[in-house]
């Protein structure tokens, strides 16, 4: 290698050192042009709910007094229930449900989009290999060239690397980051959702049992009537008519009976769904056994920002628009980029990697718009449309939530007050139907007397069951509308986010 050769190459590496320590130092000192420090939007929350208030109508003593120890959600919530097959359940949720499953893989995109993003902070590297036959075409003054084919065998190997000066890279990479939260935030979502739906499903499925213990018991009652007034009948003591009327009655019962099979299967088929398998593979056996209604006391209403993940989605999709704003902010600044190159270069396969072959090229490019016809400044307020759009989604779903919360209040209370009233009708139908009975067998009262007495009851207990299960249902809603076991702090960081990308 020449001294003159020697010389350009180092004045040229020279400069690439000086222009690379003057970016960085512009990266620092431009630093603020990323904007301003992002703060979430304020969201105005009432002091308490509503029906906490006076003049709400809510028991709020008993939420605040009743089993002290349970008074905070748990992350496995369902065991508040008491109900070991529907812990079991609940258990599979998360291993083979494919709503959590979808979920799962979009969060583990959106870690690999920040790291797509941050691989950006890099210099980037290729190389390559070729080897090329051409022949030259027939040019006057081309020397030996012209009119020759010759190979041409070649190594390069290229660097290049775009200084973060305006802070391009650092917006998209916290954008991605913000983005990935988003998502980690709606994985819990859909798991909450999944919970809280086979809750429900396994709860109405036990109240269609319930009402079948019910109409089995006006079933047994209906045939012990049967059996009497047929032996009433043999006696002459009553008509045919009354016979044909408690066959009837039996036959009306035993038809509800057997419909109260359709929505329990149903029901069974929608749990099987939930923990990922077909139907056929599913069983629940029937069963009776009382649930607790669990008391979730809601606590005051702003922390409910903290506490439902999709609250956290709306908010963190807020983060990620604002920071795309700064990133199309960065289109008004000039892009530099440092490169690199070299390798070998020969038309010998002999003289390929030696010394004379070497080729290299080294320098920076400095590109920006002159003109562009209001490109950018629409694109700029393009992204700032979407950061609004992102902060009234933000707000609706955060109204939305208590709204959720004080609905659900509202129908506990309401409930719980109405389920008093239908348990003493019932007591007062069964005393009614007793009496009745008593009446027509010592032949006082006619038939028809049972038949109306028995409907009455059989109508109370229906009411009785369907209310203490949507009591239960409630509870169930009412956990989901607060965001279940999950809060904010379950939300990985930024830091966070940029080490799980990493792997």
């Amino acid at each position: 290698m020449s001294t003159s050769e020697t010389n350009a190459a180092s004045h040229a590496f020279r400069s690439l050192w000086t222009t690379a320590v003057c970016a960085s130092g512009l990266t620092m000192l431009t630093g603020c042009l990323v904007g301003p420090k992002y703060i979430p939007p304020r969201i105005p929350a009432p002091p308490v709910y509503k029906e906490f208030l006076p003049n709400g109508g809510s028991t709020a003593v008993d939420w605040k007094t009743a089993q002290p120890a349970d008074t905070s959600i748990r992350d496995k919530w369902w065991e508040a229930f008491g109900d070991p097959q529907l812990n079991a359940l609940e258990e599979q949720i998360d291993i083979s449900n494919q709503n959590i499953a979808a979920a799962a893989a979009n969060y583990s995109d959106a870690l690999a989009l920040v790291r797509q993003a941050r691989s950006q902070f890099s210099p980037t590297l290729s190389a390559g290999l070729s080897f090329n036959n051409q022949r030259i075409s027939v040019i006057p003054g081309n020397g030996l060239v012209s009119g020759k084919t010759y190979r041409e065998y070649s190594f390069p190997i290229e660097a290049s690397w775009e200084p973060d000066l305006w802070g391009r890279v650092r917006s998209t990479a916290r954008s991605a980051a913000y983005a990935a939260q988003a998502s980690s935030a709606d994985l819990q979502s859909v798991r909450l959702a999944a919970h809280a739906q086979l809750a429900m499903n396994y709860i109405a499925l036990r109240g269609q049992d319930s009402l079948k213990n019910v109409l089995d018991s006006t079933l047994q009652s209906n045939q012990d009537t049967l059996d009497i007034t047929r032996n009433l009948y043999r006696a002459g003591l009553t008509s045919d008519e009354a016979v044909s009327a408690a066959e009837g009655q039996l036959s009306a019962t035993q038809a509800l009976d057997k419909n109260i099979g359709i929505l329990r299967a149903q029901y069974e088929h929608a749990i099987a769904l939930l923990i990922g398998k077909v139907p056929a593979d599913v069983t629940i056996p029937s069963s009776t056994q009382d649930f607790k209604v669990p008391l979730t006391p809601p606590g005051i209403p702003a922390k409910l920002l903290e506490r439902r993940p999709d609250i956290a989605v709306a908010e963190r999709r807020v983060a990620e628009a604002n920071a795309q704003i700064d990133v199309a902010r960065t289109a008004f600044f000039p892009d530099i980029t440092l490169s690199a190159s070299g390798g070998f270069t020969s038309l010998t396969a002999a003289d390929w990697f030696t010394w004379p072959s070497r080729v290299w090229a080294v320098g920076p490019t400095l590109a920006e718009t002159i003109f562009d016809a209001g490109l950018r400044r629409a694109t700029v307020q393009q992204y700032r449309s979407r950061y609004d759009q992102t902060v009234a989604t933000y707000r609706q779903t955060a109204l939305t939530a208590f709204q959720q919360v004080e609905d659900n209040l509202a129908v506990d209370r309401i409930l719980r007050a109405e389920l008093a009233d239908q348990d003493a009708a019932v007591a007062a139908a069964q005393r009614a139907f007793d009496e009745s009975q008593v009446r027509y067998r010592a032949g006082l009262d006619p038939y028809v007397n049972v038949i109306q007495t028995q409907m009455t009851l059989l109508t109370y207990q229906q009411s009785a069951v369907n209310i203490r299960y949507q009591q239960m249902i409630t509870s169930v809603q009412l956990i989901e509308a607060l965001g279940g076991g999950w809060d904010v702090t379950q939300l990985p960081n930024i830091k966070s986010v940029n080490h799980l990308s990493k792997r």
